[in-house]
């Protein structure tokens, strides 16, 4: 796998530039998360940073690349939106909308 130097911009990482790896499209995740082991032997504090765009060049406005930006509240909760539980089931409602 292909991997690329990313800037990370704070948190415990800020100013460093780690190799991440990239997917299948050529960008690295979404969302790196980095656990911290406790010091006490406890469960492991997890920081989160969420992928920005690097910035833009003059001419064209073209994206440069990735930083990691860092997110003190941690990862947003994500689930699939699938198309068949949008409705609420029993409003007496039919696939017209009309209610007969």
């Amino acid at each position: 796998m292909r991997s690329e130097k990313t800037p990370f911009v704070g948190g415990p990482l800020d100013g460093q530039a780690l190799p991440v790896l990239t997917g299948p499209t050529g960008n690295p995740p979404k969302w790196y998360e980095v656990p911290v082991p406790d010091a006490a032997g406890g469960p492991p504090a997890v920081h989160a940073y969420e992928r920005r765009p690097a910035g833009h060049s003059k001419r064209l406005g073209l994206q440069r690349g990735w930083k990691y930006v860092y997110v003190p509240e941690g990862r947003e909760p994500w689930s699939p939106k699938w198309p068949w539980s949008s409705r609420r089931a029993g409003d007496g409602t039919t696939s017209t909308g009309t209610g007969d």
